[in-house]
């Protein structure tokens, strides 16, 4: 029989029992249809963490107060009260670094803000002036905290937009209302533009007051949380990195890197780690998606057994009549490729289908994983030809006159 013969009659054989080949087909339609989904999402997940952490500027430095387990600089453990706000003070003051344009101090603690009847807990972040341009952060409306509301230790706010419906509701413009933070009464003088999450935290969900003024009035502490670094272009980031380390070493009277009680990484180095968190989940999920691929496998050669019962007699009548085993094992592979291959193709649709709703329905970036794609087809072919060949085998193996008394 010529191939098209043989392509043809398989598609004849496995229409007339079609509810049998929709439910054979329907493991590898599910299988590859997970696939793609979880692939995509995985992928859309770490575009989205990529590009939030790329808005904070690719050219930004990190100061943490605790010893690193990577990095520049590697030392034991320690406290999280370390930096100050006089390490921030004489970074900016230093002579000795030349490679760096901006710097800004933070302290953040939660507590409770409260306008009326409303309030929410929420993340306060006490800043210096430099702070919005270092972090990328722009208003809708109103001003940013300023360095003299800072040494003044004004009783300012900037809020973030969710804090605005929060306490206020919807469309209405806050600017000039007093709201009380952990009892105290401070002024809202700007609203920051939406960001949303950036993987690590809520930049909406945020309010913002001057730093000396958080340290002092709201939380008593003489700390801070974190300084961040602007180089003046990307190319001098490890220059600026080396010459922090240092420097902090010198002022924390450490002798050597490995007795560092700070930590100082980039943009580079968060995103590479969230980059390789993200994907460790993503190669997890879609590894038990995939079993599904096996057990729909499995699904096919069973029922391909079971046709090759059923057809004892046509293939007995078949090989007394000349045919040879290679045009049975052909005839019954091709029956098992044409499953799979159609429920791949239809796993693909509802995978892209799929990814696309989730992506949208989550806000993701829609990234639709072509690998995926072509992967599942290549699976696809993989398992008709790994798991029909044995029925094909089996088909081809019977003896002619036993398969024409068969009942």
């Amino acid at each position: 029989m010529r191939l098209i013969e043989i392509f043809e009659e398989s598609i004849s054989v496995l229409k007339t029992n079609g509810m049998r080949t929709a439910l054979s087909a329907l493991g590898i339609i599910i299988g590859i249809g997970s696939v793609i989904t979880l692939m995509t999402l995985g992928q859309a997940s770490q575009q989205s963490v990529k590009n939030r952490i790329q808005s904070l500027g690719s050219n930004l430095l990190i100061v943490r107060p605790g010893a690193q387990r990577s990095g520049f600089l590697r030392g034991s453990a320690s406290g999280n009260t370390t930096l100050k706000y006089s390490d921030a003070k004489a970074i900016e003051a230093s002579q000795r670094i030349n490679t760096i344009q901006k710097v800004a101090a933070e302290y953040s603690s939660r507590t409770q803000l409260v306008y009326g009847r409303n309030n929410t807990n929420i993340q306060v972040s006490g800043v210096t002036g430099e702070y919005f341009d270092s972090r990328n952060i722009t208003l809708t409306v109103g001003s940013p905290i300023t360095e003299q509301q800072n040494q003044n230790m004004e009783k300012v706010v900037v809020l973030g937009p969710t804090v605005v419906e929060d306490l206020f509701g919807t469309n209405v413009n806050p600017i000039g209302k007093s709201i009380r933070i952990n009892g105290t009464s401070f002024t809202v003088v700007g609203v920051t533009k939406s960001k949303g999450s950036s993987g690590v935290g809520n930049s909406d969900d945020i309010a913002y007051v001057p730093l000396q003024t958080a340290q002092k009035v709201l939380f008593g502490v003489d700390y801070i949380s974190t300084i961040y670094v602007t180089a003046k272009n990307d190319d001098l980031m490890e220059a600026a990195q080396n010459q922090l380390g240092f420097l902090l070493l010198e002022l924390h009277n450490k002798a050597t890197p490995s007795d560092a009680d700070f930590t100082v990484s980039s943009q580079a180095d968060i995103l590479e780690t969230a980059t390789e968190v993200t994907s460790t989940f993503t190669t997890l999920l879609t590894g038990i998606a995939a079993i599904s691929l096996i057990v729909g496998g499995i699904g096919i050669m069973n029922i391909m057994l079971v046709t090759v019962t059923e057809r004892t007699m046509e293939i007995g009548l078949r090989m007394s009549l000349g045919a040879k085993s290679r045009t049975i094992i052909t005839q019954f592979l091709t029956e098992a490729v044409v499953l799979t291959i159609t429920g791949g193709m239809l796993g693909v649709l509802i995978g892209v289908g799929a990814s696309t709703i989730i992506t949208k329905a989550m806000s993701l970036p829609t990234a639709i994983s072509y690998q995926s794609i072509v992967l599942s087809v290549v699976v696809s072919c993989l398992i008709g030809i790994i798991f029909g060949w044995y029925p094909a085998y089996k088909a081809s193996k019977l003896q002619p006159i036993e398969a024409l008394r068969y009942e």
